[in-house]
């Protein structure tokens, strides 16, 4: 334990939002307390537990949990620690422990549309943000820089600085499928992925090992473990298992203290000038709620009621087929390039925006393990296999969800985790508007599947949709107090010392991975809290 509880600064959860902004602020010179209610991630640890795991598709096998900190599990059970209340399931994976859940992410680091950010405005659907693009985009810059993003195009997000990395070159197999689609209207290109191109920042270039989910062996990927250990070597201090259960706030509402248990359940209380909240779109709000007093009954930051509400991420269509020529997929990182040329249009008042992504996952073990259920074996088994891993094609489709106050989390009355903390209920919903937009991806998987020459094509099901682990919204962003929890500074409508950043403030979900925007996001709030603190940026 430290020997002082007390800093200018004390930030909740320690994953790549968190621990960039508290980054930032030591460096300004302020000091900063940060809390993990998880362990310290090591990597050559998730390494072992990932070789020595039987279920290599689950992406949380190589960061097991710790009784204080569970997380979300669904193989081979689901664990129950998110209380699937329907009528759809939200099946989220992610990580409690220091760094978070970049750890296992793919890498890609796309920037919103500027559209995306005014669709009320110009489709009448969903909600506007309360900043606008320009005011986003230096921050943008400002994390891809501390990431390390290659890239090779704006992809219609406009850049004041060039990309610090070259792109990562699309794979032979991707460069076949570039050629066969493009006098097609689909255009096949490069991701901006948080992985180097070349060395950079002290770590080496990506070498393909085709193991970017659930961890990257050789640190190629950016995580927020990275940053984690860039703060604490700037002078944040860490203290790591200690779970927050309750934010303190006086009578006006400013924040006095935080709360946590430590792996011994024994409670401490941390005081701070300000506070800030990044403990992702799931476990912040749930702090918040648990955060009740007679003067704020519904919990903190929740006059609107809109804490927990408005719960989005990106249901997933998927194709897979075989294509006439070999493609050989399973070269290179595992989300390289995509199709994104779909992710905005007139449309959008109808249905969900789609992007594409060209998945690039190696087939070998899912199609060795189909072959022998179906009974081949010995040579014949090697031939089919030899013949399908070359020809094999997996395309998946993200899609639009908007905000709606009922898709949501709740504290649960009954059901308490091993530290005695309420777990969470989620009630979600898929709405019309997603259904419509998966319409439209098989129409478009159906045009693809044919330019390839595909063959024994399996589209995913109308309602079956996959989760992406985007977990946006809960801590909505807004203009007006009364319904939404964060101003466009970050700050919560309800305390002047609490701030709150990462993706579960975004107003819209749009079509990308939503890592890069919170981590944006995160710096232009800690941009504001040293303001607050009289520190000139």
């Amino acid at each position: 334990m430290p020997e002082s509880l007390s800093a200018d600064v004390i930030v909740i959860g320690a994953g790549i939002a968190g621990s960039l902004a508290a980054l930032k602020m030591a460096l300004a010179g302020v000091s900063v307390l940060m809390l993990e209610s998880g362990p310290e991630i090591k990597r050559d640890e998730a390494v072992e537990y990932f070789r020595n795991s039987p279920f290599k598709g689950d992406f949380t096998e190589p960061y097991p949990p710790q009784p204080w900190a569970p997380q979300p599990k669904f193989i081979p059970t689901d664990n129950n620690y998110l209380i699937q209340k329907g009528p759809d399931p939200y099946r989220a994976q992610y990580l409690r422990g220091t760094g978070g859940t970049t750890w296992h992410w793919a890498g890609q680091a796309f920037r919103l549309l500027p559209n995306d950010m005014r669709i009320n405005t110009l489709y009448g659907i969903g909600r506007d943000w309360p900043l606008s693009y320009a005011q986003l985009e230096p921050y943008y810059c400002e994390a891809e820089y501390q990431m390390g993003v290659s890239g090779d195009s704006d992809l219609d997000s406009p850049r004041s600085r060039p990309y610090p990395l070259p792109g990562i070159p699309l794979p032979w197999g991707f460069e076949q499928i570039k050629r066969r689609l493009a006098s097609s209207g689909y255009d096949v290109g490069i991701g901006p992925q948080a992985r180097n191109s070349q060395p950079y920042d002290g770590r080496p270039a990506c070498c393909g090992n085709n193991n970017c989910m659930p961890v990257c062996p050789i640190d190629a990927q950016y995580h927020g473990g990275i940053s984690a250990r860039k703060a604490l070597d700037a002078g944040v201090k860490i203290i790591a298992n200690a779970v927050v259960y309750r934010i303190e706030a006086d009578d006006r509402g400013v924040i006095q203290a935080v709360h946590f248990l430590d792996r011994n359940k024994t409670s401490h209380r941390v005081t701070g000038k300000q506070f800030v909240l990044t403990a992702n779109g799931i476990e912040s709000p749930k702090i918040l709620l648990l955060s009740t007093s007679e003067r704020f009954p519904h919990g903190l930051a929740n006059s609107s009621g809109m804490v927990g509400r408005n719960l989005m991420d990106h249901p997933g269509s998927s194709v897979e087929f075989y294509a006439d020529e070999p493609v050989w997929f399973g070269r290179g990182p595992m989300r390289p390039g995509s199709i994104n040329n779909m992710r905005d249009g007139a449309f959008r008042a109808e249905r969900s925006a789609l992007r594409i992504d060209l998945a690039n996952t190696s087939p070998v073990r899912y199609l060795t393990e189909r072959l022998v259920r179906s009974g081949y074996y010995g040579k014949a088994l090697n031939d089919k296999l030899a013949w399908q891993a070359a020809h094999f094609v997996q395309l998946k489709c993200l899609l639009e969800m908007l905000p709606e106050p009922e898709n949501r989390v709740v504290l649960s009355k009954t059901a308490k985790d091993a530290w005695g903390i309420p777990k969470l209920e989620v009630y979600y919903r898929f709405p019309e508007y997603v259904h419509r937009g998966y319409d439209q991806s098989v129409q478009d998987f159906q045009r693809i599947v044919s330019k390839m020459g595909g063959t024994e094509a399996i589209y995913s099901k109308r309602g079956s949709y996959d989760n992406n682990q985007h977990i946006t919204g809960t801590m909505i962003m807004g203009r007006e107090a009364h319904n939404s929890v964060v101003d466009a500074d970050c700050r919560t409508h309800d305390h002047p010392n609490l701030f709150i950043a990462g993706t579960g403030i975004m107003p819209s979900a749009s079509t990308v991975n939503s890592t890069l925007t919170g981590t944006a996001l995160a710096l232009l709030m800690a941009d504001r809290v040293l303001a607050s603190l009289g520190v000139n940026t």
